[in-house]
């Protein structure tokens, strides 16, 4: 499962010329005396290894922390931990099925196809480790948010991950892992999907929200209809998921608090995409102690 960040994530196609300069070209000769140094580039294992994606560490922990905050235990952290390594092998085996789409084998390929079987040996070993601990029943929300994880696959294969549709994919897909954990440590049913869906539900205006400002901050627009249609069917999941189980009223408060937030944001000028992303930050973070304080006291 993985997530994708809408404010600076890996754009592999932008990097396929780069790749291709560094194997089909002679190296650089040095610089003359007195000449600016050449910029200093990104290390090969480094861009095949780690997401450059800020925001995508953001939306991955959250379930993970809300899930154990929930119903903390070992086999929980072993799902954690595996969702995480996903987040991270997402990079090196996105990689490797674009050179793979586009018939080429390139220096890079060859390390990002080392690296994707290390990371995915790891998640095997912490997948079999957490079923070993709590039993395979915990699973069942993780098979059902793969087909979202296969449409996002599909469109990092053809070089379009930055499409709205592959980042709401992703992020509806890795917030299965907040069930997941949560029915791992013994959690009650209702609650762990209930904390799913208000958790995707922030994703899913928040993310279409963040595009926007990226766009506007380029010059250019984005439908306003477009935007208040995630807004209104963010409010709708969490509205019926506090209607089917009250103890999550308050992280449902929550998500209509962000959409209130970022609507009236919109009325002032695009902040810098750093400042958006620490305010989506602060955000995602309430909407996780909101969800476990509602819970916890609900349940007291």
């Amino acid at each position: 499962m993985t997530a994708t960040d809408p404010l600076d994530g890996l754009e592999i196609d932008l990097t396929d010329h780069a790749a291709r300069s560094r194997e089909e070209r002679p190296a650089a000769t040095a610089p003359a005396s007195g000449a600016a140094p050449a910029p200093r580039q990104r290390s090969m294992l480094r861009s095949v290894a780690l997401p450059s994606e800020h925001g995508g560490w953001g939306l991955t922990g959250e379930p993970i922390v809300l899930g154990l905050l929930l119903a903390p235990s070992l086999a929980g952290l072993l799902v954690g931990l595996a969702g995480m390594i996903a987040f991270v092998a997402r990079t090196p085996v996105s990689l490797v099925l674009v050179d793979g789409f586009r018939h080429r084998d390139l220096e890079r390929t060859r390390l990002a196809r080392r690296v994707a079987a290390i990371e995915i040996s790891a998640l095997v070993v912490l997948v079999a480790g957490a079923t070993a601990l709590a039993g395979p029943g915990f699973w069942w929300p993780v098979a059902i948010a793969a087909p979202l994880v296969s449409v996002q696959l599909w469109f990092d294969r053809r070089s379009r991950s930055r499409r709205l549709l592959p980042e709401l994919a992703g992020a509806v897909g890795i917030t299965s892992l907040v069930a997941a954990i949560t029915l791992a440590g013994g959690g009650d049913t209702a609650v762990a999907v209930g904390a799913w869906a208000i958790l995707a539900a922030r994703a899913l205006t928040s993310i279409p929200f963040v595009k926007s400002l990226v766009m506007k901050l380029h010059g250019k627009s984005t439908a306003q209809w477009t935007l208040i249609t995630w807004d209104v069917v963010a409010v709708a999941i969490v509205v019926t998921a506090a209607w089917l189980e009250p103890t999550l009223t308050a992280g449902a408060g929550a998500v209509v608090a962000v959409v209130a937030l970022q609507r009236l944001t919109t009325l002032r000028p695009p902040p810098r995409p750093t400042v958006t992303g620490i305010r989506q930050t602060f955000m995602g973070l309430a909407v996780v102690v909101a969800t476990w304080l509602g819970v916890l006291m609900g349940g007291a």
